[in-house]
């Protein structure tokens, strides 16, 4: 088991290591379930960090009954995510997928790609929502079945689209 160390408010989330994608695809070995656990790790410390940011957004005052049980639940999901890819550091060699017949790099990027919505979606029912999938993948990785891990990969895959979808246009430049 790691311990991954927190990283800093400024610090940027981890982008997806350059590793070689196997012909089986992703998932393949125990270094690619460490790496994805790195990734889901980054992913909990942004989740960390955003929900911090939102606390201080009071500036000392009283956070709303309502902002507040919010704020539980996602410190709840983080304490999962982070569990869960503790547990896939723990259980890498035992984890390994057969023919997921998508790529580790795949993989990576989509995962460093939620961080970074978790980082910055403006609307935190966003960020849940967006949890609650990286949450789904890190539990179907755990069975090792191609199926569950698709599907999940595919919801995250979903939301984030619809999350750059919402995100607000900066203003056309001069033509």
């Amino acid at each position: 088991m790691r311990n991954n160390p927190p990283s800093s408010p400024a610090a940027a989330p981890a982008s997806a290591p350059a590793a070689p994608d196997r012909p089986g695809g992703g998932l393949s070995s125990a270094d690619q379930v460490v790496e994805l656990a790195d990734q889901l790790s980054s992913c909990a410390d942004q989740l960390h960090e955003r929900i911090v940011k939102e606390i201080r957004s009071h500036q000392g005052g009283s956070v709303p009954e309502k902002v507040q049980q919010a704020m539980r639940e996602l410190l709840e999901d983080e304490i999962l995510l982070r569990q869960r890819a503790n547990g896939l550091y723990a259980d890498a060699a035992t984890v390994i997928v057969k023919g997921l017949g998508k790529p580790q790099s795949h993989l990576l990027a989509l995962t460093a790609d939620a961080a970074e919505k978790i980082r910055k979606i403006g609307l935190i029912g966003e960020v849940t929502t967006l949890v609650a999938g990286l949450l789904a993948f890190a539990g179907a990785v755990t069975t090792g079945q191609p199926a569950p891990i698709l599907l999940a990969l595919e919801k995250i895959h979903k939301q984030i689209k619809l999350i750059e979808a919402q995100a607000p246009k900066p203003p056309a430049g001069p033509a």
